[in-house]
């Protein structure tokens, strides 16, 4: 199997047609907002946007989580696509439409493609741009790689980043991986997302049951790959950001301890904006969309930060310090 299979990242065509008809299904009931659906063109294959909002309004991009397509913004896109013209990405080489014509084995492939996506979208610079989780990590990347594109950027429990994965997530997801490889039963999965996503699970018992059957899917459907593995910024990296930025991570938060998150970034970055959101952990855009939407949209609208402003934020640092592996 290759990315010169056209149906990569997927198993096989039939693999494909099911995933994009669930999707398609999924987007008809779940996505409450009109919006235009576009394959833009990159150097690494066709990238899926659906776009929402005023035409004329700031742009806002959002990037979704490893394992997940822009439709996990569907509980958030009224509130943001009210405000903004917003850009839901399917990241390229990962579940989804866009489609992946070459490898992307390391960051500087997904800050490539990111570029050349904006280029196409025609979106020069004051580019507000958001993920969750795996998105998260690639939205603070870009951050580091072509601040003068951006004007914000929102951080939603983004993968590494902050702290590396703790030992009992890699430890939950090793199981998880093994057994199903071994046995391919919606059971050898279920206790990692009830322990993920324990909020969801207890507050919509019913739909998360269908994301469950969805991850399922996703998991038999899939081809083995190799996309980039999160990574922790260094002091510096933070110390040195450029471009205004939000963090929020839910309190009961299983990929690193949330109270640890903000004191690091209290003490390596106070620039940077950050909240513990109550009643959520990693689905805290599922379980308090409201109030997640709430937030970002107040953060976005503050006044504009101006270059002097941006100069301001934190003292100029030495950007190239040594990088680790988000692992425990």
């Amino acid at each position: 199997m290759s990315t010169s299979a056209a149906y990569y990242p997927y198993r096989s065509a039939a693999a494909r047609d099911l995933c994009l008809a669930y999707c398609d299904s999924l987007a008809a009931k779940e996505w409450s907002v009109a919006s235009e659906e576009r394959m833009v063109p990159t150097s690494y294959g066709q990238a899926f946007v659906r776009i929402s909002g005023p035409a004329g309004a700031p742009p806002l991009v959002l990037l979704p989580g490893g394992t997940a397509t822009s439709l996990m913004w569907a509980p958030n896109i009224r509130a943001l696509s009210g405000a903004y013209r917003t850009f839901a990405v399917d990241q390229i080489g990962d579940v989804g439409r866009s489609t992946c014509i070459k490898p992307v084995r390391r960051i500087k492939d997904l800050l490539v493609w990111l570029d050349e996506l904006f280029d196409a979208l025609k979106l020069k610079d004051g580019i507000n741009l958001a993920g969750v989780s795996y998105g998260g990590w690639l939205t603070a990347e870009y951050a580091l790689h072509a601040p003068k594109r951006l004007n914000k950027i929102v951080l939603l429990t983004p993968g590494g980043t902050v702290l590396r994965f703790s030992a009992k997530f890699f430890l939950q997801l090793f199981f998880a991986a093994v057994s199903f490889a071994a046995i391919g039963r919606r059971w050898c999965v279920l206790p990692l997302f009830r322990w993920l996503f324990a909020d969801w699970a207890r507050t919509d018992p019913g739909r998360f049951e269908e994301e469950v059957d969805w991850l399922v899917t996703i998991m038999r459907s899939l081809q083995p790959r190799r996309l980039p593995f999160p990574t922790v910024m260094t002091d510096a990296e933070w110390g040195g950001l450029r471009v205004p930025a939000l963090f929020l991570v839910g309190e009961h938060e299983h990929i690193y301890a949330a109270d640890r998150a903000v004191r690091r970034l209290r003490r390596v970055a106070p620039h940077v904006r950050m909240e513990i959101i109550s009643g959520a952990g990693h689905d805290l855009t599922v379980v308090r969309a409201e109030m997640v939407s709430r937030k970002i949209l107040h953060f976005l609208t503050e006044e504009p930060a101006t270059a002097d402003a941006r100069r301001n934020l934190a003292p100029e640092a030495d950007c190239n310090g040594q990088r680790e592996q988000a692992l425990p």
